[in-house]
């Protein structure tokens, strides 16, 4: 009620010795939605709060960090819009000696920059990147996670890619940034996870990035999936997938984007590794692994001819059915590997992949449907043979039905007629 809660502001604001009482009461209150928006409403509540906050008593001014942190949470902009007074005092406290007021700060500096754009205005020109930077080479565990959650924030903001996104690359975030993801396991996989996301969202929203790169981003990420991918035999540990997710994502932007790098071999045993691991208990892995794994085949003779001598088309092919994108992303890599040619199509006609074709040529997904008509025209183009296999296997009454679909007739139809071709023609 608004009486309960200008009594509770009222009681905070005594100067007696139950002051820190009155704030343990207000924090509970402010955990309400409504509440909080009735308490920065009241006329010098904000005002009081920083006051505390400002406290050279550290109890009380914990205590006030605490009623601000769940002020922090709120969903509604006008809230975080009225603790604009207290953010340069946030910065200023980051640098101080408590790892409890600091891991709060950061907290409630992260809550805050998701809900208001007034709000992450207002931190740029007061500093914040460097403030970060110069966190991030805290020992503490508590203050990097901390660290990596309102960087992410940040870095998801709708204004980023102008004006967030090229300060960081400017600071030494991403020295640190990149060391700090790829000791995810033997230090601690909080904020190697926080960090590996930050990384995902500058990559994927920042065409040129000639900073990561310069760093060794792709050997080191790339060396980090090994070593992830190495522990899935003993038993992965908890919350693998945390951090599996946001590398395997940085990994397949950065070579959609530069199209480089290293033939090792060893990432397909890696990347067929981690879908074993995940397949049944995370499924959404599949997706993430497969994008990757389309990167990697998409133009590298390397890495196609590598997935047919590891023999893990089997594997592939078994992933065929598993979802709707896992369908369009399989038949996508298997397009990439017919494109390199004849050799390439007769190992692929060596698993029985034709009667794994028929059954999705009926599939409503157009997408889907696109890629097996796709993959169909590649293996009959290399290997004629294959469209008379394909004619035995009653497939040409399958395209027949497909000839009165108007986007895919035409496609249809050249298949017939190269199915209906003589052998040598």
């Amino acid at each position: 009620l608004p009486g309960q809660v200008l009594e509770l502001l009222r009681g905070v604001q005594r100067g007696s010795e139950d002051r820190k009482r009155w704030l343990g009461r207000l924090r509970w209150a402010l955990q309400n939605e409504e509440t909080q928006q009735k308490f920065v409403r009241l006329d010098g509540s904000i005002r009081t709060l920083t006051g505390l906050f400002t406290s050279s008593l550290a109890e009380l001014q914990l205590e006030a960090a605490r009623c601000l942190h769940e002020l922090s949470h709120s969903s509604v902009p006008v809230v975080a819009e009225a603790c604009l007074p207290v953010t340069s005092y946030l910065l200023t406290y980051l640098s101080g000696h408590s790892l409890e007021l600091t891991e709060l700060c950061l907290y409630t500096l992260g809550n805050l920059v998701v809900e208001s754009e007034a709000v992450r205005k207002q931190l740029l020109p007061q500093g914040i990147i460097p403030v970060l930077a110069s966190c991030i080479q805290s020992p503490h565990e508590a203050v990097l996670e901390g660290v990596g959650y309102v960087l992410s924030q940040l870095l998801q903001a709708k204004e980023a890619p102008t004006e967030i996104i090229p300060l960081v690359l400017e600071s030494l975030l991403p020295q640190h940034m990149l060391p700090l993801v790829c000791s995810g396991l033997k230090a601690g996989m909080g904020a190697a996870v926080e960090f590996a996301w930050c990384l995902h969202y500058i990559i994927c929203r920042h065409r040129d990035n000639v900073v990561l790169l310069e760093l060794g981003a792709l050997p080191a990420l790339t060396s980090l999936l090994l070593d992830l991918a190495s522990q899935i035999p003993q038993g992965a540990p908890e919350g693998l997938e945390l951090l599996v997710c946001p590398v395997l994502r940085c990994l397949s932007n950065l070579l959609a984007q530069t199209g480089c790098q290293g033939q090792d071999g060893r990432l397909l045993i890696a990347l067929f590794l981690i879908l074993q691991c995940f397949l049944q208990q995370h499924p959404f892995l599949v997706q993430e692994c497969l994008w990757l794994l389309n990167n990697l085949t998409a133009d590298d003779p390397f890495f196609c001819s590598a997935l047919l001598s590891l023999e893990l088309l089997p594997a592939l092919l078994q992933l065929l059915t598993c979802s709707q994108m896992a369908t369009v992303l399989v038949l996508t890599v298997l397009c990439n590997i017919a494109e390199k040619g004849v050799l390439q199509c007769q190992r692929l006609l060596q698993q029985p992949l034709l009667p794994q074709l028929l059954p999705l040529l009926t599939l409503p997904d157009p997408e889907a449907l696109g890629q097996c008509l796709e993959l169909l025209h590649l293996l009959f183009l290399h290997c004629p043979e294959a469209a008379a296999d394909f004619t035995r296997q009653g497939g040409h009454q399958v395209l027949e039905q497909h000839q009165s679909t108007p986007e895919l007739q035409e496609r249809a139809q050249a298949l017939l007629d190269m199915a209906r071709q003589p052998p040598g023609a």
